[in-house]
């Protein structure tokens, strides 16, 4: 199983029921192909460098997950049917970004105290 994180960005017009929804949605899909969740973390609304569907700000999500290659595909396909994804962007990573990214979730836990 290899190490992955996506990011995706949601339309802003959703409600918060209907981004937990669809984030919920990502995440069942991901354990359902035996996919293991390992992070996700909420950036919140963050203004975008460009607009996207004349849309100038969204909702940025990440979720980090261990998966077999062949589950890639299949998740990026349910991110281009939905809607309410305007952009995503799956990253596989190498020791060293994994290394990174629990450097980075300590940090974020230990700003949160």
């Amino acid at each position: 199983m290899n190490h992955y994180e996506t990011v995706f960005i949601l339309n802003p017009v959703l409600s918060e029921g209907q981004i937990k929804e669809t984030v919920q949605k990502f995440e069942d899909y991901l354990t359902s192909k035996g996919a293991e969740v390992i992070y996700k973390e909420n950036w919140g609304l963050k203004k975008l460098a460009y607009p996207i569907e004349k849309k100038k700000s969204g909702f940025y999500h990440l979720i980090e997950f261990k998966a077999s290659g062949d589950t890639i595909t299949p998740f990026e396909l349910e991110f281009r049917r939905d809607d309410s994804i305007m952009r995503y962007l799956t990253v596989r990573l190498d020791k060293h970004a994994a290394a990174w990214a629990e450097k980075r979730k300590e940090r974020v836990k230990s700003s949160k105290k």
